[in-house]
């Protein structure tokens, strides 16, 4: 009665927190903005976001997360820190039982790195999920029947592929290619193509409005302002639909690619059943206009978007956390063996 449940999909691009009991409680972005003069955390998750670009040389906004995996310890611990202590918050707990996700490609070191940052950060049990068993349990998808299903799962430093069957996952592939190299790819084009440079929330901007994976109708353009690379002045830029999806095809077919991969490596039998029952697409690279059909048409497979893409891996944590449906016969692979 003294434990406090909660859930984290501790992403790339962003960090999604929910409590047994109360659904999912907070949504913010992966990002610490901190002073480097005393390494002073001042703002973290939206507040850090809008500091990107724009601080000034004794404060830097950071993404301490990268390819899905910390890139820096202590600020990562911070950011969770703040994350627990606002899902504490009015409380009086005296343990923390916290179920966090990890890539489905990641190394031992990697994943005691996610742990300690978790013990650091107040909590006292620690279980550590893979993100696309927990995508498919949030999905909805009946992953505790021998029969297989097949998840994707799109984040924003990694894409990750998985069929499970009775409970666990038979096969996977993890690629370090997401969200944010898309946005990388518009940067580099319109570096590129229009000498001008433009800053990730730009991109990101761009990927959204008038961003696909294949021609829809009613394409667009949309001006952009960024820094002439000629003669360091402002300078605006009008750019299309079809150069966006130019400058995204790359790491998209490299997506596809890991896709295809994983399905020769699927056992025949449960191979038809992904044939019957389809390829479920999470996360958020899973709401970029046409991807579901342009893998369709790369798989010959059929394909559908998740109802809530962005909160299938937070979800399942939840289930994990409320009465552990879905997780019967999962092996929690890193959890137990550092405690």
């Amino acid at each position: 009665m003294f434990t406090r449940d909660i859930g984290v999909d501790l992403g790339t691009a962003n960090t999604l927190v929910c409590v047994k009991g109360k659904g999912i409680i907070m949504r913010e972005p992966s990002v610490v903005a901190y002073d480097v003069r005393n390494d002073a955390v001042r703002a973290v998750g939206t507040e850090a976001k809008e500091m990107i670009g724009r601080t000034p040389g004794s404060i830097i906004a950071v993404r301490p997360l990268k390819d899905g995996v910390i890139a820096d310890f202590d600020v990562t611990t911070a950011m969770l820190k703040r994350f627990v202590s606002r899902a504490l918050k009015g409380s009086f707990f005296s343990r923390v039982r916290m179920v966090i996700c990890i890539p489905v490609g990641i190394t031992e070191v990697e994943s005691r790195a996610v742990y300690d940052a978790a013990k650091q950060a107040g909590a006292t049990d620690i279980d550590l999920i893979e993100e696309p068993m927990a995508a498919a349990v949030g999905a909805g998808l009946p992953v505790s029947d021998a029969s297989g299903s097949m998840v994707v799962d799109i984040g924003g430093g990694t894409s990750e592929m998985a069929v499970i069957s009775l409970g666990d996952i038979v096969t996977a592939q993890s690629v370090r290619i997401g969200g944010d190299d898309l946005d990388e790819a518009i940067i580099g084009y319109i570096r590129k193509k229009h000498n001008l440079l433009i800053g990730e929330r730009t991109a990101e901007i761009i990927k959204i409005q008038i961003g696909s994976a294949k021609p829809y109708e009613g394409e667009s353009e949309i001006e952009i302002k960024g820094r002439n690379l000629v003669d360091g002045l402002p300078k605006n830029v009008t750019i299309t639909s079809k150069e966006v999806r130019s400058a995204m095809a790359d790491p998209i077919e490299q997506i596809i690619d890991a896709i295809r991969i994983t399905l020769e490596k699927t056992p025949p039998e449960l191979s038809a059943d992904i044939i019957d029952k389809g390829i479920t697409l999470t996360g958020g690279g899973a709401l970029l206009r046409g991807f579901a059909e342009l893998v369709a048409e790369e798989t010959g497979i059929p394909v559908s978007v998740a109802l809530n893409p962005l909160d299938c891996v937070v979800l399942g944590t939840a289930k994990r956390l409320e009465n552990n449906n879905g997780f019967e016969n999962y092996v929690f692979r890193r959890g137990k063996r550092f405690r």
